[in-house]
């Protein structure tokens, strides 16, 4: 039987980021700009670094990800993925026992109506408490 992997075990992908040409036209995105494809670390590491009480919509998070690796967008399918992976993890944490001081803050990037949200754990109640919390 596979083992199914815990969300810091799928945060931890080794595999590394990939910058490239995008292949299709999708998103938002034309075929041949430069896109970054970020590991779930890269997401989770940005994500840390945005200060207590101020937000990041994903769009923007996007942008200043493809200017730090040089890349003209990055991908919105697996920023999805990821930004889904960064929050279980971090959730994964707490209910481990970890503080919130801990943890990645990453309702500072989701919201109530994030559509990534939606799919959460936590609920969109424990994103719009953490929110509050922060007063953002």
């Amino acid at each position: 039987m596979k083992h199914k992997k815990s969300w810091t075990e799928k945060l931890d992908d080794p595999r590394p980021h990939v910058v490239k040409p995008a292949p299709i036209d999708i998103a938002g995105m034309k075929a041949g700009e430069i896109m970054l494809v970020p590991s779930p670390r890269i997401v989770d590491d940005f994500i840390r670094k945005i200060p207590k009480g101020t937000s990041m919509d994903v769009r923007t998070l996007r942008k200043k990800l493809a200017r730090k690796f040089r890349a003209q967008v990055t991908c919105p399918i697996t920023m999805g993925f990821h930004l889904k992976t960064v929050a279980e993890a971090a959730y994964e944490s707490y209910e481990q026992g970890a503080t919130l001081a801990d943890i990645t803050p990453f309702w500072r990037v989701l919201d109530a109506q994030s559509p990534t949200t939606k799919k959460l754990s936590c609920g969109a109640t424990f994103v719009t408490q953490q929110r509050a919390r922060e007063n953002i």
